[in-house]
């Protein structure tokens, strides 16, 4: 295939990737939140046992300092709780608290439904395409930036 015809290619999933981001901007924005601090919010939702800022990190491939201001503005709302962790006290727990279930319960699970639901349109099979392509494509975009020099995710 040419270079040109893959070029229209990348643009139109960019275009795909840029929307799909969108939609999440704009619900978080319409919460008084950014993106990131709604998959933050996201995350330790849906890990009831509570998380770690380095699995938050890892998933999100944010920086420390990014995530770390995003607990901050939680913890200061009162919507989180640090509890040291058995295995490593220089590491925190971060769960959310009676206020921060609360608050998180109006945002999170209507956000959720709406992704089972958009995923729902989909035939089967075509659900577990979407995500073996994009893996595949997602591992390959890795790859080629960390060889021009991109930082490691």
């Amino acid at each position: 295939m040419e270079r040109e015809q893959i070029r229209t290619y990348v643009n139109e999933y960019c275009k795909l990737r840029d929307a799909q981001f969108a939609v999440y901007e704009l619900y978080a924005r319409r919460h008084g939140l950014t993106a990131k601090e709604l998959f933050v919010l996201d995350i330790i939702w849906f890990s009831p046992e509570g998380c770690l800022q380095s699995d938050i990190c890892q998933r999100l491939s944010a920086t420390k300092q990014t995530i770390s201001a995003i607990i901050k503005k939680f913890l200061k709302r009162g919507y989180l709780s640090l509890t040291e962790s058995e295995d490593d006290r220089r590491n925190k727990i971060i769960r959310l608290t009676d206020a921060g279930i609360q608050y998180t319960a109006q945002i999170i699970p209507p956000a959720a439904e709406a992704e089972i639901d958009a995923m729902r349109a989909l035939p089967e099979g075509e659900m577990a395409e979407l995500v073996r392509i994009t893996t595949l494509f997602s591992n390959h975009m890795k790859r080629k930036f960390q060889e021009i020099g991109g930082t490691q995710l």
